[in-house]
């Protein structure tokens, strides 16, 4: 029973603990725990029933409806949506994220006759590749997609550049209703060890060592899902142009097509012909061991050709690291050029894909960016110190709340 006049807020997401795949998940994780010190928070999500214990905390979680069972992975996620959104029956306002959810949050607020927000995390007309991936099913992702965002009483951007995108690819939108409220990050949790801590900083280095990481040697770090708008085939391009003696260390997994995994399988393949010190990690880290990774490097990179802002970049920059990014999107927003990193220009295709225009001079550019970083650990540290209070001022999750219920209030105070 939630206490008389307690606002009750409903969030919809595919993603959270255990089942986190990407940076929505992890948004979804910190907003939840900051919005509860301010209002009654449900969260709603897929992948089955929690433990008893979670659901004590105000999370259930939902399975396929079993007539849906095998179907094209978007009808399953329709199903799924149907269920939560009668489920939210009581709540005051729902905030969905991603598609998954979006048409929960859409039919719930209609059915319900409560508002409903809406997180920008990415665009489905803005992630074309995603055709190869669901085939039909994304037809009906985009579709589920912009019913929702122009149902939306409230659209929340992620960043300024994915405002931009919202108004570019759904003009009919009143610019009145999106708001920028970046995302954020949850400083405890990502700092290297301290440096009197010996016992850490041993434990850290045997998972360094384990992975095949040389800590005595640079090293560029990419962590990210191996999707086309992460870039990773113009690092492993680029990759080719570093000094020897950098690393490059990837944390990549969870493919979108086994076409794109065969396409960076031949291109790792190809720089280890070349070159030492070429680690690739599939598996996705536990954070501890992430960290320790993060700390064994130079430098991180965001080769990405989309990215609304970038959580990754955040995490990277809250463990000291200074990041090159591509200047798209909201990484410009992350990045503070020559301050905190380096961002690397691109021309883009505007056909939605991003597509760089010139794809050789974008990987030159990435290459020279990362040995101008790598090969000067004592600019890097300046530049990672940097990010580190970038991310302090900019971006805590207790600044992400407050700006999160001020636009509850906005979109309430208009119902």
């Amino acid at each position: 029973m939630r206490p008389t006049g307690t606002l009750r807020v409903d969030l919809l997401t595919r993603e959270f603990p255990p089942n986190v795949y990407g940076g929505a998940g992890v948004h979804v994780a910190e907003l939840a725990a900051v919005l509860r010190q301010h209002a009654d928070v449900r969260v709603r999500c897929f992948d089955g029933p929690r433990d008893a214990a979670t659901e004590a905390a105000g999370v259930t979680g939902y399975s396929t409806p079993t007539a849906l069972t095998g179907a094209n992975a978007a009808l399953a996620t329709l199903g799924t949506d149907l269920v939560m959104a009668d489920d939210v029956a009581g709540a005051d306002l729902l905030h969905s994220h991603t598609w998954y959810a979006n048409m929960a949050g859409h039919l719930g607020g209609l059915l319900h006759g409560v508002p409903h927000v809406v997180t920008a995390h990415s665009l489905e007309p803005l992630r074309p590749w995603k055709a190869e991936q669901l085939g039909g099913g994304y037809a009906l992702s985009s579709w589920a997609e912009r019913t929702a965002y122009l149902g939306a009483a409230g659209v929340i951007a992620v960043s300024a550049g994915m405002r931009a995108d919202i108004l570019r690819v759904y003009p009919e939108l009143d610019p009145e209703r999106v708001h920028v409220v970046h995302n954020g990050i949850d400083l405890s949790g990502w700092r290297r060890p301290a440096a009197d801590d010996a016992e850490a900083n041993a434990a850290a280095e045997a998972t360094v060592r384990r992975h095949g990481i040389d800590p005595d040697r640079p090293a560029v770090v990419f962590v990210g899902r191996i999707t086309r708008q992460k870039g990773l085939p113009y690092l492993l391009r680029a990759a080719a142009e570093l000094p020897p003696e950098v690393q490059l260390v990837l944390c990549a997994g969870a493919p979108d097509t086994p076409e794109i995994m065969a396409e960076v399988v031949g291109l790792v393949e190809r720089l280890r012909e070349t070159r030492t010190g070429v680690v690739w990690i599939e598996e996705m880290l536990p954070r501890p061991d992430l960290i320790a990774v993060l700390g064994a490097c130079t430098v991180f990179v965001c080769p990405s050709v989309y990215e609304p802002l970038g959580i990754v970049n955040l995490e990277a920059m809250a463990v000291g690291l200074p990041v090159v990014g591509t200047a798209t999107g909201g990484i410009p927003e992350v990045v503070d050029d020559g301050v905190t990193g380096l961002l690397v220009p691109i021309e883009q295709s505007d056909d939605g894909t991003g597509t760089p225009l010139d794809p050789d001079r974008f990987v030159a550019d990435l290459a020279a960016a990362l040995t101008r970083v790598a090969t000067d650990p004592e600019g890097a540290a300046v530049l990672g110190a940097a990010g580190r209070r970038r991310a302090e001022d900019h971006f805590a999750w207790s600044a992400i709340g407050d700006r999160t219920m001020e636009v509850y209030r906005r979109v309430l105070a208009s119902a």
